[in-house]
């Protein structure tokens, strides 16, 4: 009779239980590098790779706001109009004694005109009488014997915008010029690469896990997978660029040749449109006054600011988004706001396809959804510090310097370098000896990743940037 050698403790595991109760040793192991006899069994194992993370993939926000289109050029310049009606908030000192009012900067008020003074809630109408300089004006007011309604001598934060303006009978002066005002801005683009390697021997190497190819198909090739990966990954780089990317400051530490940065979407915002901090919009009625929706009201009397842009929509973090939801819940007139889903052909139904739900406050429509990037523990779900972006929808005119003539193009967009000799926007290709290319006798295959592109973000004073600090900062 045969018997096992060794001391049986390789069995022990083995050992039945007399009735059906989940224990760790009534499990077979095939671990270690001990050979037991289940190793003579062709062990089950699930041909499918779990997507233990999901949909790995963040692209996807850019496609959905805006476009992508060619530039020929290492820089894309525009300029924005500027305000039409004159009006400054840098009023440094006043003489009440002279109604004299003195500006930091040069301005554009001429005699005849009629401007309305204020600071606090005082506010006094007056008449331009005179222009000493460029940085001052008298003003008589039509009410008062001077300014002092508005202040004593020397207080600053006093406001000023011109109405209209008055002449008498006869008069042959209308006044100085007033030329349209613009502002230019640019961006360059940014050349991001990458690579993907495989020795010629792992090409040929067969795994036990079912995997996918880009084209749909299914193998047991590894590589095929990693390829696959390292695209998606590059894919999901060119637009998280897009939204992080800076500019090199000129006191930075880059000393890099040719390394200049670039202007992305969270740093446009920051210093050229609107930031909101530390919103809640799920804070509780107080005094029969939703105080989340004062916040956002909040919002809305900034963008009345700014040029009312009717139709918008929100990218999101999850907490936000349930604010949202328990803000708007918290409204009678919720799911019954009239919302247009204009920007979405006025179909609801296209909107909750794509992930998006819509709802009206005032005279704004709001799509809002939630943003993968900002939840996700390895991209800014990791920091945390961004809540999520308001970003209107439709299209601006501008004026391209380079075409030299005004152009219809979306609030958010990306240019990337292409001409008839090389389209830059998402180039690869392969190098080595492996895969059916033959470019040197490298034992590999390398896939190679190469784009060159910039952000345009247009008309920036009209986005929001939702971050977690206090305040609210814009023009």
């Amino acid at each position: 009779m045969g018997a096992f050698a060794g001391t049986g403790a390789e069995l022990s595991h083995l050992t039945p239980r007399p009735n059906k109760t989940l224990f760790g040793s009534n499990y077979l192991s095939i671990s270690g590098n001990d050979f037991n006899f289940t190793k003579q069994f062709l062990p089950e194992v699930y041909e499918k790779e779990v997507e233990r993370y999901g949909n790995r993939t963040i692209s996807g926000f850019l496609s959905m706001v805006g476009a992508e289109m060619p530039m020929a050029s290492d820089e894309v310049v525009w300029s924005e109009q500027g305000r039409i009606h004159v009006a400054y908030d840098n009023v440094v000192g006043t003489d009440v004694s002279a109604n004299l009012l003195t500006f930091s900067a040069a301005h554009l008020i001429a005699v005849g005109d009629t401007i309305i003074v204020s600071k606090g809630g005082a506010t006094l109408k007056c008449y331009v009488s005179a222009v000493p300089s460029a940085t001052t004006v008298t003003a008589q007011p039509y009410t008062a014997a001077d300014i002092s309604g508005i202040g004593s001598d020397g207080v600053s934060a006093v406001k000023v915008f011109v109405y209209g303006s008055e002449y008498a009978k006869g008069s042959s002066n209308a006044g100085d010029k007033k030329d349209a005002t613009f502002t230019s801005f640019s961006n360059k683009p940014i050349i991001l690469r990458d690579k993907y390697s495989v020795n010629g021997s792992d090409t040929a190497q067969i795994g036990w896990v079912e995997v996918t190819t880009e084209a749909g198909t299914s193998g047991y090739l590894w590589y095929l997978k990693s390829e696959h990966e390292a695209r998606i990954r590059f894919e999901d780089q060119l637009e998280m660029a897009m939204i992080e990317a800076e500019k090199k400051a000129g006191s930075s530490a880059i000393s890099a040749s040719g390394i200049s940065g670039s202007e992305g979407l969270f740093a446009a915002i920051s210093s050229r449109g609107l930031v909101f901090n530390n919103a809640d919009f799920d804070d509780p009625i107080s005094s029969g006054v939703h105080e989340g929706l004062a916040e956002f009201d909040t919002i809305l009397q900034e963008l009345d600011k700014q040029g009312s842009i009717e139709e918008n929509m929100m990218f999101l973090d999850r907490a936000t988004t349930l604010s949202i939801d328990n803000m708007l819940a918290a409204q009678n007139s919720y799911g019954t706001g009239g919302t247009s889903y204009g920007v979405f052909n006025n179909s609801e139904e296209m909107a909750l396809n794509l992930g998006f739900s819509g709802f009206r406050r005032g005279s704004y429509d709001f799509y809002k959804t939630d943003w993968k990037y900002l939840n996700d523990s390895t991209t800014r779900g990791l920091v945390a510090d961004i809540e999520g972006v308001i970003v209107p929808a439709g299209t601006s005119t501008v004026y391209d310097q380079i075409m030299g003539k005004n152009i219809q193009r979306p609030f958010l967009h990306v240019r990337y370098r292409a001409s008839e000799a090389d389209d830059r926007r998402m180039k690869s290709w392969i190098t080595g000896s492996v895969g059916g290319n033959y470019t040197s006798d490298e034992d590999a295959m390398n896939v190679h990743f190469l784009s060159e592109r910039c952000l345009c973000v247009q008309a920036a004073n009209n986005f929001v940037l939702l971050k977690s600090t206090d305040g609210v900062q814009g023009d």
